[in-house]
């Protein structure tokens, strides 16, 4: 990312404990020169970000511990909300869609109500991670999907109401990427090839092809880009 210089730049990542798009974001500021934090559910990281970075196990459905989180930083220039989770084939119980909303929707509301006063006073900025399935119906993910059209409408509105305050509100919509997260869904061969023929540029995305668009729109290069949703599936949305 040697296009891009946040030296000095204070970073969270919610949701990057895992081998995936959060911890590639967080990877990618890092080497930018950001001060980064990442949060996750588990005991502990990956271990290869063990000693690189600052983390915070986080529970994003609990508001005590967001709001606690939110108080203990010195401050925050970019924030973004990547933790999400699926249940391929099972999100049509209650509960289980009820845990996907709380999560990957309500879950970027409180990280994001949380850290707003300190992204005011930084001028700083939000990336919350949307989905293409906010575009398009899945009979295997409608909880997702559903939780991910709410992300995207959210960027929407909070870029209104803190546009006046300075801070803006930008989204991205990866495709299908290869991570721990898909590794369930890869492991149908007929689906990866489905995926890979109706992909345009004939492949399944990586983790980095994400970092480098939220670096992009957390830059003075996005000065004048609040409220965007910008897909990252190769062109898999418009085949």
């Amino acid at each position: 990312m040697s296009g891009f210089d946040f030296s000095g730049q204070r970073v969270c990542v919610i949701g990057a404990s895992r081998a995936g798009i959060g911890a590639a974001i967080a990877r990618s500021f890092a080497d930018a020169g950001a001060v980064v934090t990442i949060t996750g559910v588990e005991d502990a990281p990956a271990e290869e970000d063990r000693a690189r970075f600052k983390y915070v196990q986080l529970d994003v459905t609990d508001g005590a511990a967001v709001t606690a989180f939110a108080d203990g930083s010195n401050g925050l220039d970019v924030l973004v909300n990547c933790a999400a989770i699926t249940s391929r084939g099972e999100e049509m119980a209650e509960d289980a869609f009820a845990r996907i909303m709380d999560i990957n929707l309500h879950g970027s509301l409180r990280t994001a109500k949380a850290f707003h006063s300190q992204l005011v006073a930084a001028k700083g900025c939000m990336i919350n991670i949307a989905s293409m399935y906010a575009q398009f119906g899945s009979p295997q993910n409608p909880a997702y999907g559903a939780s991910k059209a709410g992300v995207q409408q959210l960027t929407k509105s909070l870029a209104i109401a803190w546009a006046a305050d300075g801070v803006r509100v930008n989204a991205v919509a990866p495709g299908f990427i290869v991570t721990a997260q898909s590794e369930r869904s890869r492991q149908n061969p007929e689906h990866v090839e489905n995926v890979t023929k109706r992909t345009p540029m004939g492949r399944w995305g990586q983790p980095e092809d994400i970092a480098g668009v939220v670096l992009f729109l957390a830059s003075p290069h996005a000065a004048f880009i609040t409220g965007a949703c910008v897909p990252v599936d190769g062109g898999y949305s418009i085949a």
